[in-house]
């Protein structure tokens, strides 16, 4: 195990898994408040500094102000290893971006790695079968019907400013999240 810089480490933009609002303050606060967490459990990184296991608490480790984390470097892994490796940690945390997921990984490999895939697409009477276009069409309607993320990408010093500036207007507005605070300054400015 190694240290690194936090800025020396590349977010995975094909990470499938994300923190809402709420559980990610828990993350970020379970940091701060047990950092020897990070020892026990490293950020993964392949050889070019991208991270395979640990994006949401890269991110929880930025909030927190660290400047640096602990790392294990996994440069002899295979591509498909690397997938594999990305789908098995995130397996039982957060919320599965399900676009991400259909659009990168076999829907088979996911099932087999364990992701609970709703139920919704397998007759119960029989073994799961892989319909490429039955679950593309399952996907989408969830899709349609779910929540959407966008992911924006800020260097420390703006991340700061804008986590700050989101938190102000939350607690100024008695807001709950992130999201609510978006959706309001859109509102306020859709006309101008």
């Amino acid at each position: 195990m190694q240290r690194a810089t936090i800025g020396t480490i590349i977010p995975n933009p094909k990470n499938p898994r994300i923190i809402k609002d709420d559980k990610f303050k828990k993350l970020v606060k379970s940091i701060q408040e047990f950092p020897q967490m990070l020892e026990l459990r490293p950020i993964v990184v392949d050889g070019n500094m991208v991270v395979l296991g640990g994006n949401m608490r890269l991110k929880a480790c930025i909030a927190a102000g660290l400047k640096e984390v602990p790392i294990i470097i996994a440069d002899k892994l295979t591509d498909a290893q690397k997938a594999e490796f990305i789908i098995k940690d995130n397996v039982g945390f957060g919320e599965w971006d399900w676009d991400l997921l259909a659009n990168e990984w076999e829907v088979k490999d996911l099932f087999n790695w364990g992701v609970d895939i709703p139920s919704a697409y397998f007759d119960d009477d029989k073994e799961p079968e892989f319909d490429k276009d039955m679950l593309d069409e399952a996907l989408d309607s969830y899709i349609n019907a779910k929540v959407k993320q966008i992911t924006l990408y800020f260097d420390n010093q703006q991340y700061e400013y804008v986590l700050s500036k989101l938190e102000s207007i939350a607690a100024a507005e008695q807001l709950e999240s992130n999201t609510d605070v978006i959706m309001l300054l859109l509102e306020k400015h859709a006309n101008q």
